[in-house]
């Protein structure tokens, strides 16, 4: 998979010049987007489906600031998936010198338009097939 890469724009600082926290969650989100299209799989088609993936839980490691006019390489990689809950790793870091800049993680789940759960392994084999594949692959050397 291709990294994602986001350009800093300046809306994305604060008053001391560096990213906004918040934003790393918006890059997370289009990052996973941008992920989700690549395997083959568009949430928005997902979504015709009648399928949701809301956001279970979502922690970030900050570890360097970003400034207006970097650009960031967000790197994403699925972490673990049971069948009923997705976890999604994110490294980020600046393709001017590799250095990390946030590494996080994000859990979703998928449910209806009415809130239930779905059962991927039905109702979308080959999502399901593929995501084990990427955590096999990250497993074997």
């Amino acid at each position: 998979m291709k990294p994602y890469l986001h350009r800093v724009h300046y809306y994305e600082t604060d008053m001391m010049g560096v990213v906004h926290h918040a934003n790393y969650v918006h890059w997370m989100e289009e990052a996973r987007i941008d992920f989700m299209d690549q395997l083959g799989f568009p949430y928005a088609a997902m979504e015709e489906k009648g399928v949701i993936s809301p956001v279970k839980a979502v922690s970030c490691e900050y570890r360097r600031p970003c400034t207006f006019g970097d650009e960031i390489r967000v790197i994403v990689s699925v972490s673990d998936f049971n069948g009923v809950v997705l976890g999604i790793k994110y490294q980020m870091e600046k393709t001017s010198d590799g250095e990390t800049v946030c590494e996080a993680r994000s859990e979703h789940v998928f449910l209806n338009r009415e809130g239930r759960f779905v059962r991927l392994k039905r109702e979308m084999p080959a999502f399901c097939a593929a995501l084990e594949a990427l955590i096999q692959e990250d497993k074997d050397p």
